[in-house]
């Protein structure tokens, strides 16, 4: 599953700069995540870093976006292919 930030969001900008595949950026008011960008780190860490950052817990796993291990790695191996 990809990310999303809910509207408990506080604009703090902790989670953008932990984002490995820069899917993260800033939105009126409230952060956004971009789903096709988004791989919960897979292929970086071990867990989401957003999520470990985000000081008001409003980062969660998006229900319309599900995917499995596999497509998040092959995500992220497509990610890398673009830089």
């Amino acid at each position: 599953m990809s990310l999303m930030i809910t509207d408990e969001c506080i604009a703090c900008d902790a989670c953008r700069e932990e984002c490995p595949n820069e899917a993260i950026e800033e939105g009126d008011p409230i952060y956004i995540i971009d789903s096709d960008m988004c791989t919960e780190c897979v292929g970086s860490f071990d867990e989401p870093q957003c999520i470990e950052v985000c000081p008001v817990d409003c980062i969660v796993l998006d229900p319309d976006n599900q995917e499995t291990m596999e497509e998040l790695q092959f995500k992220f191996d497509q990610l890398e292919k673009e830089e």
